[in-house]
């Protein structure tokens, strides 16, 4: 299992190429890369912030719920912080498992906790000026899925 938070760019397609290559147990991997979108078309860039440690702690308690839950045999999430600009990636979570249900489901799940209850802050820097990004009741809403 592999948790990093990181202001340094990364390269999602070198990141997959790495997880879990050197397992033969495994029938599935799964992933999904979040970009920075610009919804509005003014976005300067999102400012993401976090308290270290907690933020890592965190994540990783959440990896290790998936992993008993769904025997994966591996995970990986990426989460960067600081001033990211529109179409930048995010963060990516990676899943594997002797099957594909198994994957997805955990990936799915890492998502939603990812979404809502990590410990980050954003803030979208706009042409107009800056607002703190607010949950969402269809973020919260998907987390009672679990």
């Amino acid at each position: 299992m592999q948790v990093r938070v990181q202001q340094d760019a990364f390269d999602a397609g070198a990141e997959l190429a790495g997880f879990a290559s050197t397992r033969t147990d495994i029938g599935a991997v799964v992933s999904f890369t979040g970009i920075v979108r610009d919804t509005r078309g003014d976005l300067q860039h999102m400012l993401i912030e976090h308290y270290p440690g907690m933020t890592e702690r965190a994540i990783a308690d959440i990896a290790k719920q998936a992993a008993t839950r769904w025997a994966l045999a591996d995970v990986l999430v990426i989460h960067r912080f600081g001033a990211l600009t529109p179409g930048a990636p995010i963060m990516m979570v990676a899943t594997a498992a002797q099957h594909r249900a198994e994957a997805f489901a955990a990936a799915d799940f890492l998502m939603d906790y990812l979404k809502s209850r990590a410990p980050f802050w954003k803030k979208e820097v706009t042409l107009s000026g800056a607002d703190w990004v607010a949950a969402k009741d269809a973020d919260e809403a998907a987390l009672k899925r679990w």
